[in-house]
């Protein structure tokens, strides 16, 4: 039957996907029964858990976007996010959790990298998840070895002059990348500038768009 091969469209008409039924993982089994088990002691409701999975979903890169745009803008901003990242996106009504958030700013001669060489630490509270590439073991190793030729396979080609520096997240510490701002961009404001701010520009693997 067409829909026995993952090659084919189900009946539906959509490309068949096969069935998430195998046994549960330790991980899941043990996040069921503490999840059931606060329920039970009162601690929380399921609804208040569903809640925060909608909250946590609803995150994506354009939060850090308007933040890096601040930055661009603002120049007391700017200031206070160098300081403490993490003081200043809560200033902006960001819930970033306890997690130290640095924030790294390019220029001319300077190009920075983020990498979680242990497993996927991300700043999920302003970028949403993180790429599926982001969690590879080939590029938790590369970028350390080889950060320059990383670069060059996302497509960001730089002198041997601009130092490229590879910043390791922690299960505490997090970092965001402050691309340099596009030229041709002098007059824009925050709101316009958001809208170049890339995923990757904010990992150190991309640049902003051009305006």
């Amino acid at each position: 039957m067409p829909h026995d091969h993952h090659d084919h469209l189900s009946p539906s008409g959509h490309p068949f996907r096969k069935d998430n039924d195998e046994p549960l993982t330790y991980w899941q089994t043990m996040e069921i029964a503490i999840r059931e088990l606060l329920i039970e002691k009162g601690v929380t409701t399921a609804s208040e858990i569903a809640r925060q999975v909608d909250a946590m979903d609803a995150r994506n890169p354009a939060m850090g976007a308007s933040v890096v745009a601040r930055y661009w803008t603002d120049p007391d901003f700017a200031a206070a996010l160098l300081e403490d990242a993490s003081a200043a996106t809560r200033q902006m009504g960001f819930d970033i959790g306890p997690m130290k958030l640095i924030a790294l700013p390019n220029t001319p001669m300077l190009h920075d990298m983020v990498v979680c060489t242990l497993c996927s630490c991300y700043p999920r509270n302003l970028l949403g998840l993180p790429p599926d590439w982001y969690k590879s073991r080939a590029y938790r190793s590369r970028t350390v070895k080889e950060p320059r030729k990383t670069l060059e396979e996302f497509g960001v080609t730089t002198s041997k002059e601009v130092e490229i520096r590879v910043h390791d997240s922690t299960a505490d510490m997090r970092y965001i990348v402050i691309p340099n701002r596009p030229v041709g961009t002098d007059s824009w404001q925050a709101d316009r500038l958001a809208g170049l701010v890339t995923r990757d520009s904010m990992i150190g693997t991309g640049l902003p768009a051009h305006p």
